[in-house]
């Protein structure tokens, strides 16, 4: 207590109440009248003392919900992020440019006509004129469902084989009761869109008309991976020879328990790979030998194991982990810090888009960040924040600018974050997998439907034709390449 203020003890004892959160409503009016009689100078203290106890306990709250700068984004909790700022700009094109729509049908099924009898507001007769318009609507068949067709298969014996013999049947796989477009349309709607097993089993019953069992789909579609093998290994192989591959990973679960989903992308090709490592032995599955291209990823130690020959760690992560020490740091070591860090990027940005930009003509402008680089990684601080950033900085000196030295490498990792969204919906619908095999089918099917789509190919369509050759000559086509008709 002050020992300019006399406080008795019974009024002592009330104000410790408070301070300790367990003062009733009893002591509170005993206090309110203790109070009202008193000077101001006692009334003043006991307000700055609540005041002050209050101040204390929510900066203890906000220290237990304030993460440290270099927690990983997947670790820290959900209701501790804040809210992403509000759109800046309008969404839609700016004003004065053409309008797009949906294009017109090229084909019309069915044409009907409408003519009044009588005017619709007094009721009398119409005088006909040579006026029409057209309007044009497409809708889904009433009583749409799936066909069953019935097969006759002959069997004829051979005489020089001595065996009978039987035609393939190439709309299903063998003794499969559902054809491979309803395998590969429920195949697409979990995979590929994040549908929910349930809301499948409720499209095809109240839709289609058609019965198939949560169980039944699971099987169908380990089938459909365990076919689809060849592809995504090819999948692999490919994305292992690109010039420049994007790499990122995501929590997971198998089972309940604690796994990863690693993503490897580029152009046309997205690998995913559910692994229960998030260190070297994960990328070590992966990559099986030295890399030759530019490989961009964050700042994820894990990624200082994998052999290649360039790396470019995004730049917008480093960004964003500046704006996050920002909220807690304001320091002024720090705060020159940052403004010196973000300029350097910024800069460096604006170089690469610039329109007249090539490695040449630029190539002292390239030396001159490099050297500022060095020079803001190399400086002592005191602050732990920016000694922290700059340790970070000096270790990938030489990967925070690659993206100038070859005109297509990007300086984020924009194209891995995007390939991983859909697959983070479908977590969030489906909870994960519950075991290893649905863990294997999961990286297949999402591996080669993501594929498809990067290459301009129909999904479903791609996946029946390629079914049809599989039953048909027991081997599985090529892994169809990107699509060049739209140039």
């Amino acid at each position: 207590m002050d020992a300019t203020v006399a406080i008795d003890g019974k009024a002592e004892a009330l104000v410790q109440a408070a301070l300790q959160g367990r003062l009733t409503e009893r002591q509170a009016e005993q206090l309110a009248k203790h109070l009202a009689g008193s000077e101001p100078a006692l009334v003043k203290f006991v307000l700055l003392a609540v005041v002050g106890r209050i101040a204390e306990l929510s900066a203890k709250l906000d220290a237990g919900k304030t993460p440290d700068p270099s927690t990983p984004s997947g670790q820290v909790p959900i209701y501790t992020k804040p809210n992403t700022s509000k759109r800046r700009r309008r969404p839609g094109a700016k004003p004065g440019h053409e309008g797009t729509r949906r294009p017109s049908p090229q084909q019309i099924d069915h044409q009907q006509e409408h003519r009044l009898e009588r005017c619709p507001g007094c009721g009398g007769g119409l005088q006909r004129c040579r006026q029409t318009r057209r309007r044009i609507i497409e809708d889904i068949p009433e009583d749409i469902r799936i066909e069953a067709t019935e097969h006759t298969i002959h069997r004829d014996w051979c005489p020089r084989c001595k065996k009978h013999v039987e035609p393939v049947v190439p709309d299903a796989l063998p003794k499969a009761t559902v054809g491979h477009r309803a395998v590969a349309l429920t195949a697409w709607l979990h995979y590929g869109l994040g549908v929910t097993i349930d809301q499948i089993v409720d499209v095809l019953g109240y839709h289609l008309h058609t019965k198939l069992s949560r169980g039944g789909l699971v099987a169908t579609w380990q089938r459909l991976a365990t076919i689809l093998q060849e592809w995504y290994e090819q999948i692999a192989r490919e994305s292992l020879r690109s010039a420049v591959l994007h790499a990122d990973e995501t929590g997971w679960r198998v089972n309940g328990q604690g796994y990863w989903l690693w993503c490897f992308a580029n152009r046309y090709c997205c690998y995913y790979m559910i692994d229960r490592s998030r260190g070297s032995p994960a990328l070590e599955k992966f990559f099986t030998d030295c890399f030759d291209g530019t490989l961009v990823t964050d700042f994820w130690a894990a990624y200082d194991s994998v052999w290649a020959n360039e790396r470019q760690c995004c730049l917008p992560h480093l960004l964003r982990e500046l704006e996050r020490v920002d909220r807690t740091n304001r320091s002024a070591q720090w705060l020159a810090f940052a403004k010196k860090l973000r300029r350097l990027v910024r800069d460096g940005i604006r170089l690469r888009k610039r329109p007249d930009f090539s490695p040449e003509r630029c190539a002292s402008r390239i030396l001159r960040i490099d050297g500022r680089l060095m020079e803001l990684a190399k400086a002592r601080y005191a602050d732990s924040d920016a000694r922290r950033l700059a340790k970070r900085l000096l270790k990938h000196c030489d990967r925070l600018f690659t993206f100038l030295d070859y005109p297509e490498v990007p300086f984020d990792n924009n194209l891995a974050e995007r390939m991983l969204r859909p697959a983070v919906i479908l977590r969030k619908a489906s909870q994960s997998n519950r075991s290893e095999k649905g863990a294997a089918t999961q990286a297949i099917l999402m591996s080669v439907f993501r594929t498809l789509k990067l290459r301009g190919h129909h999904p479903i369509d791609t996946l029946v034709s390629a079914l049809k050759t599989y039953v048909t000559t027991g081997q599985l086509p090529p892994l169809p390449g990107p699509d060049t008709t739209d140039g």
